[in-house]
C-alpha cells in the first residue's frame, strides 16, 4: 500500500516532487486497477497541484458524491452519465488541501444493498464489502494513497476491515455531505481510508485544517473499554480472535483494558437504526422510487418494499431512543478513553453475491460518533479482519491516537 504520511514526507523534503509522487499511483493503477475493478471512471490526466499539504496525492472518490469533472452514476442505471454543476464541498475540500482526484470509485446501487463487481485485492474471490467497495479496494491494492467513503450503516468501517486498510468513519458531520447523494440524512457520514492510522491523521488534518488531528504524543495509561454487542448476535470465529489479540496487545503496550457491559438503551438504539435509516431513505429516494421503480437496484427496491409501512410515530420513537443511547454511552467515557469492538462479523465473504453484514457497526453510526478500524489479524485465504476503536463525540483525535496505539502495539507482537 501507499503511504500518505511517507509521501508528504518526501515531498516536502525535495526527495520526491508532487507529480512524481501521482505518477506512482497513476501507475500501480493501470497495473492493478483491470484486476480489481474499483474505478467507475478515471481522469484522462491529471495533474499534481503546485502546493496544499495533499499535494501529490491521489484520491479516489466514492460514486455517490458530485464532482464537476466526473460523472456521479451512484451505481445506478437511472444515473447513468449524470453530470453535476460543481464538486460536493468535501471534495473541494480535498482539492484545496492540494489534492488530485484520479476517478469515482465504484459503489453499491445509492449506497445500500445491490453488490458491484470490484474485488477484494486481499482474495480476489470475496468481497471488498460495501457500500464504498471501490475506495476500500483502491487503497488496499495499492493504486491510491487516499479516498473517500460514506457509511449510513456500515460502509466505510466493514469493508476497511475486509480488505485490510484503515479507516475512520469521523463524528457526524466533521465532514459535509452536502452534494452527497442522501440515504438517511440522520445517518449519512463521510469518511476517509488510507493505508495507516497515521495515514487517516495526515489526510483528515489536512482536509479539515485541524492540526489536533496530526499524530502527537500517545495518551498516557490509555483506559480501552471492550464491548461485544451481544444483543448484535455473536461474531465469527475470526473476529472473536481479533479482537483478543488486538486487547491483548494493547494490554502488552502498557493500556489498561477491561470488560464493559453496554446500558441496554444501547441495545435498544442498536434496534432504532433500521427504522430511522429506512424511514428517511424512502424520502430520500422518493422520486427514483415513485417514477424510476423497474430500474431501482433489485435489492434496495425490494428493501423498501418491506419497508414501506414504517410510521411517523414509528420514526420519531426511533430518534427518542437514539438520544437515549447517546446520553447512556456519554456515561461509558467517564470510565474509559475509549472502546474496542468488532469491525465486523467475520472475514469477508466467499463471492460478490453480498457485501457482507452491518450489525457491528450500525449502533456506532447512529450515535455519531469517531469510529477507527484497525486492521488486526489475517486468517485462512490472506484475508484481514480489522477491530473498530471507537471514542467520544467530538475527540477524533483521541480515537486516532488510540487506534495508532493499538496498531503499533500489534506491530510488535
Amino acid at each position: 500500500m501507499i503511504s500518505l504520511a511517507e509521501l508528504q514526507s518526501h515531498i516536502e523534503s525535495g526527495k520526491l516532487s508532487a507529480d512524481d509522487a501521482l505518477a506512482r499511483s497513476l501507475e500501480a493503477i493501470s497495473q492493478h486497477e483491470k484486476k480489481i475493478g474499483a474505478f467507475v471512471c478515471r481522469a484522462e490526466a491529471p495533474r499534481a497541484a503546485a502546493s496544499g499539504a495533499l499535494r501529490g496525492i491521489a484520491v479516489g472518490v466514492k460514486d455517490i458524491i458530485d464532482t464537476a469533472d466526473f460523472p456521479t452514476e451512484m451505481g445506478s442505471k437511472i444515473y447513468a452519465g449524470w453530470r453535476p454543476r460543481a464538486d460536493a464541498p468535501v471534495v473541494m475540500m480535498l482539492r484545496q488541501a492540494g489534492a488530485t482526484v484520479v476517478g469515482k470509485t465504484t459503489t453499491t446501487g445509492f449506497a445500500s444493498r445491490d453488490p458491484t463487481a470490484t474485488r477484494n485485492p486481499r482474495n480476489p474471490d470475496h468481497t471488498p464489502g460495501g457500500s464504498s467497495s471501490g475506495s476500500a479496494a483502491a487503497v488496499a491494492a495499492g493504486m491510491i494513497p487516499l479516498a473517500l467513503g460514506t457509511q449510513t450503516g456500515g460502509s466505510v468501517i466493514r469493508p476497511a476491515s475486509y480488505c485490510g486498510v484503515a479507516a475512520i468513519k469521523p463524528s457526524f458531520r466533521m465532514l459535509p455531505t452536502v452534494g452527497v447523494k442522501c440515504f438517511s440524512w440522520t445517518l449519512d457520514t463521510v469518511g476517509l481510508f488510507a493505508a495507516g492510522v497515521r495515514d487517516l491523521a495526515h489526510g483528515l488534518s489536512a482536509i479539515t485544517n485541524r492540526s489536533e488531528l496530526l499524530p502527537g504524543p500517545p495518551i498516557e495509561r490509555l483506559r480501552i473499554g471492550i464491548v461485544t454487542q451481544d444483543f448484535a448476535s455473536a461474531p465469527d470465529q475470526e473476529s472473536t480472535q481479533a479482537l483478543r489479540v488486538a486487547a491483548d496487545a494493547a494490554a502488552r503496550a502498557g493500556a489498561s483494558v477491561g470488560t464493559l457491559d453496554l446500558p441496554e438503551a444501547m441495545a435498544e438504539g442498536w434496534d432504532a437504526h433500521e427504522t430511522v435509516q429506512e424511514f428517511e431513505a424512502h424520502q430520500a429516494l422518493a422520486w427514483e422510487y415513485e417514477t424510476r421503480y423497474e430500474a431501482m437496484p433489485p435489492l434496495l427496491r425490494a428493501k423498501l418494499d418491506e419497508t414501506s409501512g414504517i410510521r411517523p410515530a414509528d420514526y420519531d420513537e426511533a430518534r427518542r431512543t437514539a438520544n437515549r443511547g447517546r446520553k447512556a454511552l456519554s456515561g461509558l467515557f467517564e470510565q474509559v478513553d475509549v472502546l474496542l469492538t468488532f469491525s465486523a462479523p467475520g472475514a469477508a465473504p466467499k463471492g460478490l453475491a453480498s457485501t457482507g453484514d452491518t450489525r457491528f457497526n450500525k449502533l456506532w453510526t447512529l450515535m455519531g460518533v469517531p469510529c477507527v478500524n484497525v486492521p488486526a489479524i489475517e486468517v485462512e485465504g490472506g484475508l484481514p479482519v480489522g477491530v473498530q476503536v471507537i471514542a467520544r463525540f467530538g475527540n477524533d483525535a483521541g480515537a486516532l491516537t488510540a487506534a495508532r496505539f493499538i496498531e503499533e502495539a500489534l506491530a510488535r507482537r
